[in-house]
């Protein structure tokens, strides 16, 4: 990660897509009609439409926000300088059509990489183990008295339970073990 490398990279058409000035506009749409429906290309027409329903709707919460026109927008967005679309035309078809570029592709499986996991179930992992390594000592004891201990001493353990919620005692695992759990 050098100083020169850094400069140079920024040239990278990852970066300029992060760095353009309507990245959340051009971010947000390729997900929402390229990666969420898993649709690898689009004619132009279709692109088109959803691009100025998407301009509508800003537009209305944000105006003079977006000036251009969609189409105006996806020409530049395919543009050999920014190259965030790939515009090309499918055998026997008139119309372009137009699929993400890898450094668009790169841009938004790195966004998504920021989201914030809500939590690592390490408890549950470890409990995991735990009945892992019990259940191989139980399958692998050849002693019958040192099964009968270990199954009586779980039957008391099972009896204290019973009674404890027949005096209505609720034993239960809070939200957090729920949530590893599952």
């Amino acid at each position: 990660m050098e100083h020169d490398y850094l400069l140079k990279l920024r040239q990278h058409p990852t970066w300029r897509l992060l760095c353009a000035d309507n990245s959340a506009l051009i971010i947000s749409f390729f997900y929402r009609v390229f990666i969420q429906p898993n649709c690898r290309s689009l004619k132009q027409s279709e692109l088109t439409e959803k691009l100025e329903d998407t301009l509508f709707h800003l537009r209305q919460i944000q105006r003079n926000k977006y000036p251009k026109t969609a189409k105006a927008y996806l020409t530049d967005w395919a543009n050999g300088e920014n190259a965030f679309l790939r515009k090309y035309y499918a055998d026997n078809s008139d119309e372009p059509e137009f699929d993400l570029t890898p450094a668009s592709e790169k841009s938004i499986e790195w966004l998504r990489s920021l989201e914030q996991k809500q939590f690592i179930g390490t408890e549950s992992r470890l409990l995991t183990v735990f009945e892992l390594l019990a259940s191989i000592l139980q399958t692998t004891q050849t002693d019958p008295q040192q099964r009968i201990a270990e199954l009586e001493a779980q039957k008391t353990e099972i009896d204290a339970e019973i009674s404890r919620l027949q005096q209505g005692e609720v034993i239960s695992y809070d939200p957090r073990q729920v949530k590893e759990r599952f």
